[in-house]
């Protein structure tokens, strides 16, 4: 399988080859920012359960994470240029105007609502209320017009491998293998093989599944869960299952493999 040229921006409320302390203290790009109603009070895993490579080659890849499981992927890229264009003064300057595609928050996205991408930014984007059902939350999943965001696009450098707003995230769902690497904030999630079809209600947010299903899970039966930072990049293989769960206002971005 080839590489997909699909680059998904993602934002919701949901690199750099250098140590995490350094990406903290070049900051978060401006999207931290106060807003109604308290942060959703959610924390990073316990103990993280994906294992993170710095140091992996083409082949190893292949043989031990390509059809079989995820992995953390560290220093593969230098996506400094691409972080600094995503921060929120230069995306509102460069695209405030342009209209995007929102999608709710539920395991198909029933609905799609276009608006101006200021608007989204700075209307929508708050703390996700842990009480609200999947089609009560929009946000920013990728259905771009490339011909408009292509000066955004070319400055990302997407992983070398290929294979022949906060509180808020998508419930458990799969598709083709990808990447997904984190640009600002933290992206906390959950994965389950094939196999394993997880306990979720698709309308239901993943906020509610970690509050209401989570905790009564038997310990075989939890996912592999892991939070990504800022510079990391999540591998998943074909056909898992996964949710994630925004633990900041991120920007991050997908590379679809096919």
């Amino acid at each position: 399988m080839a590489l997909g040229v699909r680059l998904l921006l993602l934002l919701a409320l949901w690199t750099l080859a250098v140590p995490a302390r350094s990406l903290r203290e070049a900051g978060d790009g401006g999207w931290r920012r106060p807003g109604p109603g308290a942060p959703a009070a959610v924390a990073e895993e316990e103990r993280c359960t994906v294992e993170r490579r710095a140091d992996l080659s083409y082949a190893e890849f292949v043989q031990r994470y390509a059809f079989s499981r995820p992995v953390i992927l560290q220093g593969l890229t230098d996506n400094s240029r691409f972080r600094d264009l995503c921060s929120r003064q230069r995306l509102l300057a460069l695209f405030g105007d342009s209209v995007v595609r929102l999608s709710t928050a539920n395991t198909y996205s029933y609905q799609k609502v276009d608006l101006p991408f200021q608007e989204y930014v700075e209307q929508m984007l708050h703390p996700q209320d842990p009480f609200s059902m999947g089609n009560d939350t929009l946000y920013f999943f990728g259905d771009n017009n490339f011909t408009e965001w292509a000066s955004l696009f070319q400055h990302y450098s997407p992983p070398p491998f290929s294979l022949l707003g906060a509180g808020s995230g998508v419930p458990f769902h799969w598709h083709g293998p990808g990447f997904s690497e984190v640009i600002y904030g933290r992206k906390r999630w959950f994965l389950y093989p094939p196999a394993k079809t997880p306990e979720f209600h698709p309308n239901k947010t993943t906020l509610a599944w970690l509050r209401d299903t989570y905790p009564a899970l038997a310990l075989s039966a939890r996912p592999l869960e892991c939070t990504i930072h800022a510079g990391e990049v999540l591998y998943f293989p074909d056909r898992w299952w996964h949710a994630t769960l925004n633990l900041d206002t991120s920007v991050f971005i997908s590379t679809f493999l096919s």
